[in-house]
């Protein structure tokens, strides 16, 4: 049985009047803040591929500014951030700190870029944007953000024996996604059903996969708070990876310089300020 047979449960549901509703607001938040949306995406579980009936929509974006608000000498605040309506969570940054944060190889942003559902994107800059993202990622940045915070959910919500279902996912994740880097030294998918495909194997990990695939069958019906007892298999692999973890970190690798991130900031900010290549008035 080929991997991709082997992991079914992966949906990203998206109903189309919340689509209507994201975009709707991505509209009014160009117009309010003189802002232009590059891209806008699902995060969280949705992206993920394992939402439960009642998950959250967690939109997240990047925009660009107009060129004066580069220019002051107090910087000005580079998230936008609605307040949580319903089942609608929408924030997003400016595109100089994603900028940063990608020199950072931060995991939040990556993911992002690998989101399985975009609501708007600008082609030609996000292509841009995503070759960067390969070119400056730190394999040793990368794995140790995913295996402490692999660590750190283990042991704030997997001690007790009733856990959440989603609370083993939150480690299975990151696990993976740090398995990923180790084995080969670039950015993991968002999806869980991808990174499950791609770290392990069906020949020798069939009952993990089993018991896995189960749990994400049942969260996938049940609601975000919902419990069960432990599952032994899934959390004897998680303390075996963990273990390994802690006693074989990654060695880190070269990165190719992060020039190129000055010069895309430049281009996009005169690209999309319909104002930045006048001349001024005699």
């Amino acid at each position: 049985m080929s991997h991709k047979q082997e992991f079914l449960h992966s949906a990203h549901p998206i109903d189309p009047a919340m689509r209507e509703q994201v975009m709707d607001h991505l509209r009014a938040i160009e117009v309010e803040h003189q802002v232009t949306i590059l891209f806008a995406c699902e995060s969280g579980s949705r992206g993920w591929g394992f939402a439960s009936p009642d998950s959250d929509y967690d939109v997240r974006f990047i925009y660009v500014n107009r060129l004066p608000w580069y220019l002051t000498v107090a910087p000005g605040r580079d998230v936008i951030e609605l307040p949580i309506s319903g089942d609608l969570d929408i924030n997003g940054w400016d595109l100089r700190k994603a900028l940063g944060l990608l020199r950072e190889s931060n995991p939040t942003l990556l993911e992002w870029l690998r989101s399985p559902i975009v609501y708007r994107e600008e082609t030609e800059v996000m292509a841009r944007f995503r070759a960067l993202a390969e070119q400056v990622f730190s394999n040793a940045k990368g794995w140790h953000h995913y295996a402490s915070m692999a660590k750190k959910n283990f042991r704030e919500h997997l001690q007790a024996d009733t856990v959440r279902y989603k609370k083993y996912l939150y480690v299975l994740r990151p696990l993976l996604a740090a398995r990923w880097i180790r084995a080969q030294p670039g950015v993991p998918p968002m999806r869980f059903a991808e990174l499950a495909q791609h770290t392990l194997d069906p020949a020798t990990d069939a009952a993990l996969i089993a018991e896995i695939n189960a749990l994400l069958e049942v969260k996938m019906r049940a609601g975000e708070a919902a419990t069960s007892p432990r599952w032994p298999g899934i959390h004897a692999f998680i303390e075996a990876e963990l273990a390994r973890n802690a006693v074989e970190p990654v060695q880190a690798l070269p990165t190719r310089g992060a020039v190129a991130l000055d010069a895309m900031l430049h281009d996009t900010v005169l690209r999309f300020d319909p104002t930045a290549m006048k001349e001024p008035a005699c």
